[in-house]
């Protein structure tokens, strides 16, 4: 009995460390997908991904796996794996979904929002106010974005809520990736004053305002990536 044991804890120990491989490789791959050092389109050799991440082809065709589930690559049977393609569909889809799990999360967090998350949304919307002049600077400015909207969802206490969120937020993200637009600093007074009206909202915990502010802006983005998605990407 003791041998078996033994050999179980071997076995089980090993499944942990291939776990923790395909976690690391799907990292990797797509932060690279959203950093678009792989863009959009681009072929994926699983033979070269496992040479250059060091591990063997196992994990990488699993993390492939995860990424084609969460759409963002392409598995092909004959031609290959490639960095997915968005279409304007794909994009417009995925705002009103995100705009149902954000208003979805506001109904249910709303009214307990507590002083250090409000507190925290202000510092949010702080960030937010100041200019942007470099590319660190409109880095930290969708950090802080991204980390206001987050208070809503993570206030709701919803996991899975919270899971199919952070998946569609890749897609938005790969979604920026296919944009033209060079005139969004000329959106970012309208994006404040629509950020200040969602902190006024967790401030007075008023569900119905927290609401009707997240969706006006989660539209009024939407339209304006929309609008900004190369031409030929319909």
């Amino acid at each position: 009995m003791a041998t078996q044991g033994a050999s179980f804890g071997k076995s089980t120990l090993g499944r942990i460390e291939r776990r923790r491989a395909v976690d690391d490789v799907h990292a990797a791959i797509r932060e690279a997908i959203l950093a678009r050092r792989f863009p959009p389109g681009m072929r994926l050799n699983v033979e070269e991904l496992s040479a250059q991440l060091g591990v063997s082809l196992t994990p990488v065709r699993s993390a492939i796996q995860l990424l084609a589930a969460e759409g963002l690559v392409d598995v092909h049977s004959r031609s290959g794996t490639f960095v997915a393609t968005l279409t304007r569909r794909d994009l417009a889809e995925t705002f009103d979904i995100r705009c149902a799990l954000e208003c979805l999360a506001a109904e249910n967090a709303a009214p307990g929002l507590t002083s250090a998350q409000i507190e925290y949304a202000q510092k949010q919307l702080a960030i937010l106010a100041r200019p942007i002049r470099s590319d660190a600077q409109r880095r930290a400015h969708e950090q802080a974005n991204s980390e206001l909207h987050q208070i809503v969802i993570d206030a709701a206490a919803n996991k899975r809520l919270a899971d199919m969120y952070e998946s569609l937020q890749a897609h938005i993200a790969m979604g920026r990736l296919h944009s033209v637009d060079q005139t969004w600093q000329s959106r970012l007074s309208q994006e404040h004053q629509e950020h200040e009206e969602i902190v006024e909202a967790m401030q007075a915990r008023d569900p119905q305002a927290l609401v009707s502010a997240l969706r006006q802006h989660i539209m009024r983005a939407k339209i304006a990536l929309l609008d900004s998605v190369e031409a030929d990407n319909s």
